[in-house]
């Protein structure tokens, strides 16, 4: 049998309910969220789909109201004459024959690929670099674009991709415990309303499983998802 610290053994004491609302959940997840650090707060999402299918993938953006919890480092790869202005809109690294190098080279000190479907034909071959990391740039999260300059100012803001693991859950770390309650609730139903918005075509029957929110040193609380509704 598992055996928790004392601490998370605590902290189990204050989770009463088997299921929260979301302003209640959130609260509860500022309470307990007392680690000598500022906690991250996350949200683990059980869908009832099999990704193993292509009509039921979920991949996709989404803007956050209130930011993220960290600064994304972006990389673009662009045409020489654009690197510069990719440098000036925020862009950690641009650049074009240079940075495919560097990125064969497995220098990969990034959390976000953008580029264009011109140059998209030149990443083929760091499918097998890029893929396992989730790096490789995509048309449907909006890092394969026409439009270098709105997706750059868009992901600087906090725009976000995420996507289903091949088991079929979606996590998502949606703040910060520092962030109020207002900001995380309103974080957390834009993420809810997103998941639920790009449901799969392939979608049979219920689509959530569970939807369960927790901090980094944390249990994890499980929310009620009719509570995003009202």
């Amino acid at each position: 049998m598992k055996k928790y610290s004392k601490r998370i053994q605590n902290l189990n004491t204050l989770i009463t309910k088997e299921k929260y609302t979301a302003k209640e959940a959130v609260n509860l997840l500022k309470e307990i969220g007392n680690a000598k650090f500022v906690e991250t707060v996350e949200a683990h999402v059980a869908l009832n789909i099999d990704p193993r299918y292509a009509n039921q993938q979920l991949r996709t953006t989404l803007v956050l109201p209130n930011g993220t919890w960290k600064e994304l480092k972006i990389a673009v790869l662009t045409e020489p004459d654009d690197v510069k202005e990719a440098l000036d809109l925020g862009a950690t690294r641009a650049g074009s024959e240079d940075l495919l190098e560097e990125m064969n080279n497995g220098n990969l000190d990034f959390d976000l690929l953008i580029t264009t479907p011109q140059l998209m034909p030149k990443l083929a071959k760091l499918g097998r670099v890029l893929g396992p990391k989730g790096l490789m740039p995509s048309p449907k999260s909006g890092t394969v674009t026409t439009n270098l300059k709105d997706s750059l100012i868009e992901f600087k803001k906090g725009k976000l991709e995420y996507r289903a693991d091949k088991t079929g859950n979606v996590h998502l770390r949606f703040g910060k415990v520092s962030f109020t309650a207002e900001q995380l609730e309103e974080n957390l139903t834009a993420l809810f309303e997103s998941i639920e918005k790009n449901k799969p075509n392939g979608v049979k029957g219920r689509y959530f499983k569970s939807f369960n929110v927790c901090t980094t040193m944390s249990p994890g609380i499980e929310v009620d998802m009719t509570s995003f509704k009202k």
